[in-house]
C-alpha cells in the first residue's frame, strides 16, 4: 500500500527558523531573544494570510522549551520536549481558534489553564489565532490575564486584522508585523519542493503561480498541488495558464504595440480573441492595468526592482517601454482606472472596455485631420469671394464688418494688409485670411459652420499643433442695434419660457430693465439685497438669452437695489389665489356651492 498523501502545505510547514520563508529578519529577532533570555510575556504577530504567523509561533513555542537548543538558536528536536511537540502531545502548548471559540466563557476556561503549571519544561505558552474575533466582552475579561500573568506563562497572538484588536490589548504585546512574501522567495521555495517531490517546472510556470498566490506561501503550495495534479509531474508554463485561468501576457505585449502603432482594428481584435478564451472584460483590464505599470516601473533602473517576476520577462518589459513616454504610462494607467471605477454601473460594458482601447490608440499616435473636413475649405473664388458661413449672420454696417466678409477688388484677388483698413470706430472681432484655407481647429474652440467635423474620442490628441488654431474659427460678435420696446418683450419671453423660476420672474416683473449710459446698457432695480443675490445667480443664463434674442452681445445688465423701499407684489399660493376671486366675485362663491367644490 502506497503511503497517504500529505498536501504540500502541510509536509513542507517549516519546523525551524531557519526554514521560514520571507521573514529572515523577524526570525533573527526571536531568535536574538530567546537565546538572551529576554522573553516578553505577551507577542502580537499581524500579517497578510499565509506568511507564517501561527508557524512562528510554534516554533517559537518549541524553542524556548526546548533542553538542548542549537548554537544558531534552533530547537534540537531531540530532547523529550521537542518530541512531545512534534509529535502533538505537548501539554505546554495550548491553541485556541478565536474565529469560532469567542465568547466569554471560552476565555474564561484560558484563564483557568493558565493557573496549572508546566509540569516539564519551563514555559506554557498559550497561541490564540485570528485574535480579532474575540468579542468585546471577551477582550475585557482576557486583559487581566494578560497584563498580570504568572511567571511561566506566554501568550502569542495572532491576527490578520490588526486594526481589529482593541489599543488596550495592542498596548500589553510586542507586535511583529509579517511582511508578504516576495515572488523571488516564493519561487525559490517551489523549486526546492519540486526537488524534494521529482517534479519538473519551467521557471516561469512557478513564477506564475507565484504571483497567484499574492505573497502567501500557503496559497502558493496549494495552488501548486492543484497543477502538479493535472500535468502529471511536468509543470510548463502553458499548463498553469490553463489550470489557473492566468492570462498570457503576451496579449499585453500586442495590446501596447498596437497602442504604439495607433492600430484600433487590431486592438479591438485582439479584444476579442481575449473574450473568446472565456476571461471578464473587467479581469482583463485590471491586467492590462498591471502590465502599464509594470512597463512604468521597468523603464528606469531606479524603479526596476518593483518587478515581480523572472529575469528573461523582465528584460522584456525593459524592452517595450523603452519605446513609450512617461507621460503615456499616467494618462493610460488614469484611463484603465477610469473604466474600472465605471465597469458596474455601464450598461454596456464591452462597449466601455473597447471605448478605452480606442483611448489609448489615441495617446500616441498623431491624428490626422479628416479630408473630407478640408475639402470646403481648399475652393477659393478668383473673382468676388462668395458667401461665407459668417455671411449667414444679421447684415450689419459695412464698416463694421470683417475684412474677409468684404468684396475683393477686381484687380487682384490677395486681401488686403489689414493695416490699410479704415479702424473701425469699436472693438471688432478678430480678423481672419480669405484666400488661405485655415488648419484643422484646435479642440475645445468653436468649429466654423459649413465644415465638417473631426471624429475625436475624448480629445485625445497629444500631437495637436499649438498654432493650428486661426482667428477664422472664432464666433464674431453680434452687433445688431434694438430698442427698448425689443428688450422688453425679450424681457417678457424669458417669464413666460420659464415658470418654474417663479421667485425670479415675480422680481422680474416689476423691475424692468431702465436705459441706463448707452443705447447697449440698462439697469435693472430690484427692492432688497436678497433679490439683488438672487438675480446675479441667474444673470449669466438671462443676459444669453437676451442677447441671443435682440442679437446684440454687448448687451450689459447691472443689478442694484433701491434706495427707498418698493412694494413687491406676494407670491400667493392657490389657495389664497382661490380666497382672493371669491372675495371681488361673489357669483364665484356661488358657484362653488352649487357644484359643490372646493380646495383639495
Amino acid at each position: 500500500m502506497s503511503e497517504k498523501y500529505i498536501v504540500s502545505a502541510r509536509k513542507y510547514r517549516p519546523s525551524t527558523f531557519r526554514s521560514v520563508v520571507g521573514q529572515q529578519s523577524l526570525t533573527h529577532t526571536l531568535k536574538t531573544a530567546i537565546a538572551s533570555g529576554r522573553l516578553a510575556h505577551a507577542y502580537l504577530f499581524c500579517g497578510p494570510r499565509g506568511v507564517g504567523k501561527t508557524t512562528c509561533a510554534r516554533i517559537f513555542a518549541k524553542t524556548i522549551n526546548c533542553e538542548h537548543p542549537t548554537p544558531e538558536g534552533e530547537a534540537c528536536n531531540e530532547c523529550p520536549s521537542c518530541k512531545a511537540f512534534n509529535e502533538q502531545r505537548s501539554y505546554n502548548i495550548n491553541e485556541l481558534d478565536a474565529a469560532s471559540n469567542n465568547s466569554v466563557d471560552n476565555i474564561r476556561d484560558l484563564t483557568e489553564q493558565v493557573r496549572i503549571p508546566p509540569q516539564t519544561g519551563r514555559y506554557r505558552v498559550f497561541i490564540i489565532d485570528e485574535v480579532h474575533m474575540l468579542s468585546q466582552a471577551a477582550f475585557n475579561a482576557f486583559l487581566k490575564t494578560l497584563e498580570e500573568p504568572p511567571e511561566y506563562a506566554i501568550f502569542i497572538l495572532a491576527t490578520t486584522e490588526k486594526q481589529k484588536v482593541i489599543p488596550t490589548i495592542l498596548s500589553r504585546c510586542q507586535i511583529y508585523d509579517f511582511a508578504r512574501i516576495t515572488v523571488p522567495d516564493i519561487v525559490q521555495q517551489l523549486q526546492y519542493v519540486c526537488e524534494q517531490e521529482n517534479i519538473e517546472a519551467e521557471p516561469a510556470a512557478l513564477n506564475v503561480i507565484a504571483q497567484k498566490a499574492d505573497g502567501a506561501m500557503r496559497d502558493a503550495l496549494s495552488i501548486f498541488d492543484q497543477v502538479a495534479a493535472s500535468t502529471e509531474g511536468h509543470i510548463t508554463y502553458q499548463s498553469a495558464l490553463d489550470n489557473l485561468n492566468v492570462l498570457d501576457y503576451d496579449y499585453y505585449f500586442r495590446l501596447v504595440e498596437a497602442f504604439l502603432a495607433g492600430d484600433v482594428n487590431q486592438s479591438l481584435l485582439i479584444y476579442k480573441e481575449i473574450r473568446d478564451k472565456g476571461f471578464d472584460s473587467q479581469f482583463f483590464i485590471n491586467g492590462l492595468a498591471q502590465h502599464l505599470r509594470d512597463l512604468m516601473v521597468a523603464a528606469t533602473p531606479q524603479t526596476r526592482v518593483l518587478l515581480e517576476m523572472n529575469d528573461d520577462v523582465a528584460q522584456q518589459y525593459g524592452v517595450q517601454s523603452a519605446k513609450l513616454a512617461p507621460a503615456f504610462y499616467y494618462r493610460a494607467l488614469d484611463l484603465c482606472n477610469t473604466c474600472d471605477l465605471n465597469y458596474r454601473n455601464a450598461s454596456s460594458k464591452q462597449l466601455l472596455v473597447e471605448l478605452t482601447l480606442i483611448k489609448l490608440c489615441q495617446l500616441v499616435a498623431p491624428q490626422q485631420p479628416q479630408p473630407m473636413a478640408q475639402q470646403p475649405l481648399q475652393k477659393v473664388a478668383p473673382a468676388p469671394v462668395a458667401a461665407t458661413p459668417q455671411q449667414a449672420a444679421p447684415s450689419r454696417p459695412a464698416s463694421q464688418q470683417p475684412v474677409a466678409q468684404r468684396p475683393a477688388a477686381p484687380q487682384s484677388a490677395a486681401p488686403q494688409p489689414i493695416a490699410s483698413q479704415p479702424a473701425a470706430p469699436q472693438k471688432s472681432a478678430p480678423l481672419a485670411p480669405p484666400a488661405v484655407a485655415p488648419a484643422a481647429p484646435r479642440i475645445g474652440r468653436p468649429r466654423p459652420a459649413g465644415t465638417a467635423p473631426r471624429i475625436m474620442v475624448n480629445a485625445v490628441n497629444p500631437g495637436a499643433d499649438t498654432a493650428s488654431a486661426t482667428p477664422a474659427a472664432t464666433t464674431p460678435q453680434r452687433t445688431q442695434p434694438f430698442t427698448a420696446e425689443q428688450l422688453q418683450a425679450a424681457w417678457l419671453d424669458y417669464i413666460e419660457q420659464h415658470p418654474q423660476e417663479r421667485a425670479l420672474c415675480t422680481t422680474m416683473s416689476y423691475a424692468t430693465p431702465q436705459p441706463g449710459d448707452n443705447a447697449e446698457h440698462y439697469v435693472m432695480i430690484v427692492g432688497s439685497p436678497a433679490e439683488q443675490k438672487h438675480v446675479e445667480e441667474h444673470k449669466t443664463e438671462l443676459l444669453k438669452f437676451l442677447c441671443d434674442t435682440v442679437k446684440n452681445d454687448r448687451l450689459a445688465l447691472d443689478v442694484k437695489v433701491s434706495e427707498t423701499p418698493i412694494e413687491t407684489p406676494k407670491i400667493l399660493s392657490p389657495r389664497e389665489v382661490v380666497e382672493q376671486i371669491k372675495e371681488h366675485n361673489p357669483k364665484f362663491t356661488q358657484f362653488l356651492k352649487d357644484f359643490d367644490l372646493g380646495l383639495a
